[in-house]
């Protein structure tokens, strides 16, 4: 059974940082795309960051600079390093698995940036 799920939420002040963490089981985790996405209150959810199973990364303009995904296949697990955060920044973030057409999502991690 394949599972996914996201940790490091939480709140922070504008400029702080946040690393989260989403753990893959129950798949060959090194073969696989892996994306961040978020999802704001009333917005629709939008693409933060990728990283493929060949290293390949792409970043939403958004976040260029300030955020950066990685991955370590040895522990199954994608990270996605968030500095500089900002208020616009609140949402709830989910880790996307994929590879051709198959997809697996986590619950989500809320962030929340105030002060």
């Amino acid at each position: 059974q394949v599972q996914v799920v996201e940790s490091g939420g939480g709140l922070v002040q504008p400029g702080g940082s946040l690393k989260l963490a989403c753990v893959g089981s129950g798949i060959m985790f090194s073969i696989y795309t892996m994306d961040w996405y978020r999802q704001a209150p009333g917005k629709q959810r939008e693409l933060v960051a990728t990283l493929t199973a060949a290293g390949t990364t792409n970043y939403a303009d958004f976040v260029k600079g300030r955020f950066t995904i990685s991955r370590d296949n040895a522990k199954n697990t994608l990270y996605l390093q968030m500095n500089s955060l900002q208020p616009d920044d609140t949402a709830v973030y989910y880790c996307n698995i994929r590879r051709q057409a198959v997809y697996y999502w986590g619950q989500g991690t809320q962030v929340t940036v105030s002060s």
